[in-house]
């Protein structure tokens, strides 16, 4: 069976809540410190948090299942609800996380494609993202994707201020 991508709710919450804890101590648990970790997992996956985005109408979730297991998820964000440039001609691709075990199998491609058909059919001029400075893998595949950097901005994960490297692509 292929992968099946669908829109998430608010009935999701727990659901959505959990693959993004696992899927971002999968990611970057070996990287950074438990202290660093647990803080962030705590405030920045808290039900409070996760509800509040779910319940944001310029925000999406879209999950991807593998039959009944859920593997990954993408968040887009909407002019208001993008995190840092809040442009209304723009789409904000926030996280595009995919279990380790599915990683390799396409998945982030089907993400970032479903991100691309939303941006052109709102009409947006292009969309951006900002990812870690040192996720090689991930700065790969945006290049491979089209994405050129464009500026930097600083993510905090507990008490460690990280560089992430902001990118775009023109639609």
């Amino acid at each position: 069976m292929p992968i099946q991508l669908r829109q998430a709710t608010i009935n999701d919450l727990e659901t959505v809540r959990q693959i993004g804890i696992d899927t971002f101590y999968e990611s970057f648990a070996s990287v950074n410190t438990e202290e660093n970790m647990a803080d962030y997992l705590k405030t920045g996956f808290s039900m409070e948090k996760v509800a509040s985005e779910l319940g944001n109408a310029d925000s999406e979730f879209h999950l991807a299942y593998d039959g009944d297991q859920l593997i990954g998820y993408l968040k887009v964000n909407h002019g208001p609800a993008q995190s840092e440039l809040k442009d209304d001609t723009a789409l904000e691709i926030e996280r595009i996380y995919v279990l380790r075990a599915w990683q390799g199998l396409k998945v982030g491609q089907l993400f970032y494609n479903k991100a691309i058909d939303i941006a052109r059919e709102r009409g947006y001029a292009y969309v951006w993202l900002g990812v870690w400075e040192e996720n090689e893998n991930a700065i790969g595949f945006y290049k491979r994707n089209g994405f050129v950097e464009f500026d930097k901005h600083l993510f905090t994960l507990g008490d460690d201020i990280q560089t992430d490297i902001m990118m775009r692509k023109e639609l």
